[in-house]
């Protein structure tokens, strides 16, 4: 994927003149889980509609905000809301909003998002600290022309989910006593929940979480050199043998239940690194 530099110097010109400070931490927030936003110490924030080439996402839910200010001691860029592969927009605004987080100054992304559990242990508002992926969208960001000034063709995929930052959460969640549950995240492209076979399938692979979004950007973020984690939110539990209609609106409850573990993890984990 080669993106528009002229785009991105723009945008980033645009973001630097009204954040006024250089953030570390590009934190990423889906679904029900911003209240980490409410907790910004100076907080600026930019609605995607008035940043320059900036994507605006169509699904509810996603407000499509980004926030700049310090949280724990950080310099942090909030994400609210993004733009997903199935609104059919393309993969160079899908992963525009990262590429502009890099041009930032952005050196590590902590990527949260909303997914339907797996594994039969895990339970709805429960947290999980994505150790691997199964990409089954049916594509990859970096298809398309590459730039070898920017990153390799054929990036390494063995190790995408930062060693260090994941102890750091596992360190974070037993001081303020949350069990982070660990697991395998498998990503389909949506819009349309899975079907039954598709989750037999995945739990066959050994998928914890089933979502729509986060592996894209776990690519793209590696891609760049960006150390990079991931949390995935239990919003309900996926199962063959499940005969509920499931719905977007308890993905979200879910989400806003665990949104303020969420917000206290992601605080102790800023305060040790």
């Amino acid at each position: 994927m080669i993106i528009d530099k002229n785009k991105i110097a723009e945008t980033t010109a645009f973001l630097q003149e009204k954040a006024g400070m250089t953030p570390e931490f590009g934190l990423i927030l889906g679904s029900g889980l911003g209240g980490v936003v409410d907790m910004l110490e100076g907080a600026v924030p930019v609605p995607y509609s008035q940043i320059p080439h900036f994507p605006v996402s169509t699904v509810k839910g996603h407000p499509g905000t980004l926030t700049f200010g310090t949280y724990a001691g950080k310099n942090v860029v909030t994400q609210v809301g993004r733009v997903h592969y199935y609104e059919g927009i393309g993969w160079e605004k899908v992963m525009y909003p990262l590429w502009v987080m890099r041009a930032l100054g952005v050196s590590s992304i902590i990527n949260t998002n909303s997914a339907g559990g797996i594994n039969p242990h895990f339970g709805g508002g429960d947290l999980m600290l994505v150790t691997d992926h199964i990409n089954l969208m049916g594509s990859n960001p970096l298809m398309g022309p590459n730039d070898d000034e920017v990153g390799p063709r054929f990036p390494d995929m063995s190790k995408p989910y930062d060693a260090e930052y994941s102890r750091i959460f596992r360190e974070a969640a037993g001081v303020i006593e949350i069990d982070l549950r660990e697991g395998v995240l498998v990503g389909f492209s949506g819009p349309s929940y899975e079907t039954k076979a598709e989750i037999s399938m995945a739990m066959t692979l050994g998928a914890d979480a089933a979502g729509m979004s986060s592996i894209p950007e776990a690519i793209v973020g590696n891609y760049l050199g960006m150390r990079y984690v991931g949390i995935t939110c239990i919003s309900n539990l996926v199962s063959p043998t499940r005969t509920e209609a499931l719905t977007h609106e308890e993905v979200t409850a879910a989400a806003n239940k665990a949104s303020a573990d969420l917000t206290r993890l992601i605080a102790e984990f800023l305060n040790r690194v």
